[in-house]
């Protein structure tokens, strides 16, 4: 939680200059709390796999969240089970006359395909379009990332040679942004796709801003000067045998797979991967929710626009 010291105090410009977050008392006296309303749209296969590991993620904050889980009506999952969907998802109808502080877009396995070619592209678009006024920060994650620039930008993705699977060290491209701090100036975080945004395609976008990227897996995190929309590449959220778990599928299917990079020690699939991306993850999220949705949404949900 940030520091809250008196108007006027020099310490103010000096912490700012810093990255530090501070908050005077004449900002703090006008924040009333109530709990932060999430929305997450499920893309994930392992449907409840992805909900553990977010939702383990939003719960590391003294803020208080509320999540609602909703799933593509124009696509069934195959792999989760129709009571588990029924229980605990809700379609986007469902919730389109609501606003909520926070969006989370997770990824999805249809990398391969033109966006236009997915079968819930056009829902996926409705949701973005309506996220724009009803939503205060949306959160994209890998797949949706790369979506979510072709849809507001149109930033095309890169098919890569070799599938970009691993944890890849990273650097921050942009130190005094709120969605960095307390970040380590090289840091870890696993990367799981066979496709790209390359820098080339956003840097002459000026609503654009790169925070952080790896010399070997590309562009990491981009999000607009406001912070209304946040794109993330990578799967920070990822549980420490989740790769592994791919890389066998993969191998299973008979699809030759790279061992991921930097993963299993020494190499070895036969070894068990440790997890050197957990801070990170951690301080992504709670950065996320507090400086761009806390910070940022009305008290009154009716005001977003």
């Amino acid at each position: 939680m940030p520091i809250k010291i008196q108007d006027g105090l020099p310490a103010i410009e000096v912490l700012a200059k810093e990255n530090i977050f501070v908050m005077t008392e004449s900002r703090a006296a006008h924040q009333d709390i109530r709990p932060l309303r999430l929305l997450i749209l499920n893309l994930m296969p392992l449907k409840i796999t992805t909900e553990n590991q977010l939702i383990r993620l939003l719960s590391n904050s003294p803020l208080q969240v509320e999540v609602e889980l909703i799933r593509t009506k124009s696509y069934m999952s195959k792999t989760t089970s129709q009571d588990h969907l029924e229980s605990f998802y809700k379609t986007f109808d469902e919730v389109k006359n609501k606003k909520f502080d926070g969006l989370i877009i997770t990824g999805a396995p249809v990398e391969n395909m033109e966006f236009e070619e997915v079968d819930y592209w056009q829902e996926m678009t409705e949701i973005m379009d309506w996220s724009t006024h009803n939503v205060t920060s949306t959160l994209h994650i890998c797949w949706a990332a790369q979506a979510g620039l072709y849809y507001h930008y149109d930033v095309p993705k890169h098919p890569v040679t070799n599938k970009v699977s691993g944890v890849f060290y990273h650097k921050i491209m942009a130190a005094q942004i709120p969605l960095v701090r307390g970040f380590d100036d090289v840091f870890l975080a696993p990367h799981s796709r066979h496709t790209e945004v390359r820098l080339s395609d956003v840097e002459g976008i000026e609503d654009l801003l790169v925070a952080a990227r790896s010399d070997v897996a590309g562009l990491y995190m981009l999000l607009d000067h406001a912070g209304k929309n946040i794109f993330v590449t990578g799967h920070s959220e990822y549980d420490p045998l989740t790769l592994k778990r791919e890389y066998e599928r993969d191998l299973d299917k008979g699809l030759n797979p790279q061992i991921p990079q930097n993963y299993f020690p020494q190499d070895d699939p036969a070894q068990i991967p440790k997890n050197s991306w957990r801070s990170h993850a951690h301080l992504l999220f709670s950065n996320w929710l507090n400086y761009y949705v806390y910070q940022s949404t009305p008290f009154n949900l009716e005001d977003i626009n």
